[in-house]
């Protein structure tokens, strides 16, 4: 068994490193193909051995290499990683077919050869830090994981916003990495080890490294407040890209959570409340701030956020039943999280490569320069319709499937002899109940105005439908929401995940009987009753207007204004007029505009403070640049005095 599990891991290494030499070494059209293509076998390859190792749960541990002394070069997966690696296998496939085309509309070949290079780059780190075995060779790919994706974001460096989002990521992911290396140092200092174990260490000795590592893995996953990075990267990025951020990145982040937190054999009650109220903060906050966006990839990358909260109430659960001594409620509550993960990484995936589909379209962003786009985009819009449904959580489809899990364990909080805990559980329940709900808002505003109604632009209405192999790209992450939602009691009875759960089968089957027999019922009517004959078209009755114009429809702002207002609190709404007018005295009004402005709250009081605080610092530490060899050689004598002190303190 475990010769096959080599076999196949090392073959997915060997096809992503191969994927990402490649192009770069023949720079051609159809060296990208096959680094793509490179891709797209890797990820076969990956799924036969997540497959494997979930099916029959038995672990491996790849033969070690010494590279420091006392250090080796360590690779295994368990169950829990083998689910992390199943995820990366899901989407990568899609993503590998959708790049072929879309990759080739960059403006330079350098730049198609080098977004083919670092794709696989990219997914080949995700893919070694979930494989990793010990703290030392988690970070290292960590960083270059951090690294190809800052570089991705960059790929169009000409433009001053993918500047301003390279400049996010960077900072974030550094301050991200910083905390997991103060983490993994205080947990050395306790285990004496650089496994990822902790052994027999108290829970009560764990609160300095959890809480690095809670917050470093946070501003990865992008949790409130530290979410800031998402808006601005996710959009920047090619889409394919994008996706692989969204749909994989963020979950690797959620992996090495999981990889610590499983390991505290009883861990703090606090730690679950703290999770939890982060948790139920970054789903209501990350909904609500996605109502307002007009960019639609901004959009989408705010939905992450808000589904990130949702894997991490459902960690939270964990940890409080856990901590309560209730094993299958915990039990429910982890399976849940990490079944929306994997549901997640699948709808965002396909969300954002229906998103860049759009966007190639029609050369825009913004939401309201949209509409009809079903009808010049039939099957986008289709697929686009099967996104929405699954992350606004719709049975059968797979978003539906991995909140029911969530909704379970949260009805049985009665379960609990604090009540206490049991009313904060009752809370956190309401803002789950309610970011649902928003979401579902969301998703009706995003698809309605984007597909439905009459073009709102030139470019809406010239848009045509992408080539093919973008269409193939965003169909297999479709397909998947589907089966995923419909064999999710069949794939965790696989995975040997013993929860009580009902069987989504037979409800999508109901489902597609009372559909089929309402067209059915339709057609017949069409056919039989009294409007037999030639089918009358007309237009949709217009309140007297002779014709329907594209300023009538509910634009993306419209649609969002009364939830901006009833949230005008926390979005600190200021509606601002600007009349003009035709004397001086301001008697006779010409026209004017009005403009909803909304305060960036976490940008203008969180981040920019600290940045100028730092800016200002920096400006002092400049002058030390005086240009004499005198100050520098002290500085160095200074800096080595520092740093043997800190390692005498820390290690």
């Amino acid at each position: 068994m475990n010769s096959l599990l080599e076999a196949l891991m090392y073959g997915a290494f060997a096809a992503l490193f191969s994927g990402t030499v490649l192009p770069l070494l023949y720079r051609s059209k159809n060296a990208r193909k096959a680094s793509f293509g490179l891709s797209f076998i890797s990820s076969v390859l990956l799924l036969g051995f997540a497959g494997t190792i979930l099916y029959t749960g038995k672990g491996v541990l790849f033969p070690a290499i010494s590279f420091l002394p006392g250090l080796d070069f360590t690779l295994g997966a368990d169950r829990l990683s083998a689910g992390f690696v199943l995820l990366i296998a899901a989407v990568v496939p899609g993503v590998s077919i959708y790049s072929l085309e879309y990759t080739e509309h960059a403006k330079s070949e350098a730049g198609k050869d080098l977004q083919a290079a670092l794709t696989n780059l990219f997914i080949l780190a995700m893919l070694l830090v979930v494989l990793a075995g010990n703290m030392v060779v988690f970070l290292i790919f960590w960083e270059i994981m951090s690294l190809s994706s800052l570089l991705l974001v960059l790929h169009d460096y000409s433009s001053e916003e993918n500047k301003k989002a390279g400049f996010f990521y960077f900072v974030m992911t550094n301050l991200s990495t910083a905390f997991l290396f103060l983490g993994f140092i205080s947990l050395f200092r306790l285990t004496g080890s650089a496994e990822l174990g902790l052994g027999s260490v108290e829970p009560g000795a764990l609160t300095l490294p959890f809480l690095c590592l809670f917050t470093g893995f946070g501003i990865k996953a992008g949790l409130v407040p530290f979410h800031k990075w998402l808006p601005y990267a996710h959009p920047a990025a090619p889409s394919g890209v994008s996706a692989l951020m969204s749909g994989v990145m963020l979950k690797v982040a959620v992996y090495g959570f999981l990889r610590f937190l499983l390991a505290v054999p009883s861990p703090e009650l606090w730690w679950g409340v703290l999770v939890l109220t982060v948790g139920s903060l970054s789903a209501l906050f990350g909904v609500i701030y996605a109502l307002k966006e007009s960019d639609i990839k901004r959009l989408l990358a705010y939905s992450s956020i808000e589904n990130i909260g949702i894997i991490f109430i459902g960690i939270g659960l964990y940890v409080i039943f856990k901590a309560e001594g209730l094993p299958a409620l915990a039990l429910m509550s982890l399976t849940g999280a990490c079944f929306h993960a994997f549901n997640h990484a699948l709808f965002k995936s396909l969300l954002f490569l229906c998103a860049g589909s759009v966007v190639h379209a029609t050369g825009t962003r913004n939401i309201e320069a949209f509409g009809g786009l079903v009808k010049s985009m039939p099957v986008t819009s289709a697929l686009f319709l099967i996104g929405s449904v699954s992350i606004a959580a719709l049975p059968p489809a797979n978003g539906f499937a991995g909140e029911l899990l969530l909704y379970q364990a949260f009805f049985q909080a009665s379960a609990l002899n604090d009540p206490l805990l049991t009313v904060l559980l009752v809370i956190a329940l309401s803002g789950f109940a309610l970011a649902g709900a928003l979401a579902a808002a969301l998703f009706v505003k995003l698809f309605g105005i984007t597909c439905l109604a009459l073009p709102r632009s030139e470019e809406s209405r010239l848009a045509k439908e992408v080539p093919k192999l973008m269409l193939v790209g965003a169909a297999v992450p479709a397909a998947f929401c589907i089966l995923a939602g419909l064999f999710s009691k069949q794939l965790l009875s696989l995975a040997g995940l013993d929860v009580e759960y009902p069987d989504l089968l037979l409800l999508g089957l109901l489902l597609g009987l009372i559909y089929a027999a309402l067209f059915l019922a339709v057609r017949a009517k069409d056919k039989n009753g009294k409007g037999e004959g030639p089918a009358r078209i007309s237009e949709t009755w217009g309140c007297g207007a002779p014709t329907l114009a594209p300023s009538m429809e509910y634009s993306s702002a419209g649609f969002s204004e009364p939830l901006v207002m009833i949230l005008k609190s926390i979005y600190r709404t200021r509606i601002v007029h600007t009349p003009k007018y035709l004397d001086g005295q301001e008697s006779l009004f010409k026209n004017g505009d009005v403009e909803i402005r909304l305060l960036r709250f976490f940008e203008e009081y969180l981040y920019i403070p600290p940045a100028r605080a730092i800016e200002s610092i920096s400006k002092r530490v400049a002058r030390l640049q005086n240009g004499k060899l005198d100050s520098y050689v002290l500085y160095a004598f200074l800096a080595v005095i520092a740093l043997i002190l800190a390692t005498g303190v820390l290690v």
